[in-house]
């Protein structure tokens, strides 16, 4: 799984860094799913902009993004999206086996 994460107008902390890497560790139980996991954090005015593309290894591939006034706590709410989205993947191909 290769791990991407690019920041746009601003420079992401360490700190920042650091929890996204283990919020990324959380969803582990994907990494056999997915190719490549693409994070665009972006600084608008007053907010920020989270993304984050998953390109899957049957070749599908989701978008999913979040704004949030701070960007640790727009992660969480963005990896819980993430978490959600994985679950339902691993079920819709679980189901086709």
């Amino acid at each position: 799984m290769n791990i991407d994460v690019r920041s746009v107008h601003f420079e992401l902390s360490e700190e920042s860094k650091k929890y996204l890497a283990t919020k990324v560790e959380r969803i582990g139980y994907a990494k056999d799913m997915i190719i490549d996991l693409l994070f665009a954090l972006t600084k608008d005015a007053n907010r920020y902009k989270l993304e984050v593309t998953v390109n899957f290894r049957w070749g599908a591939q989701a978008h999913l993004q979040e704004t949030a006034f701070e960007v640790n706590p727009g992660i969480d709410i963005l990896m819980d999206k993430l978490d959600q989205k994985l679950t339902k993947e691993k079920e819709k191909i679980q189901q086709k086996n």
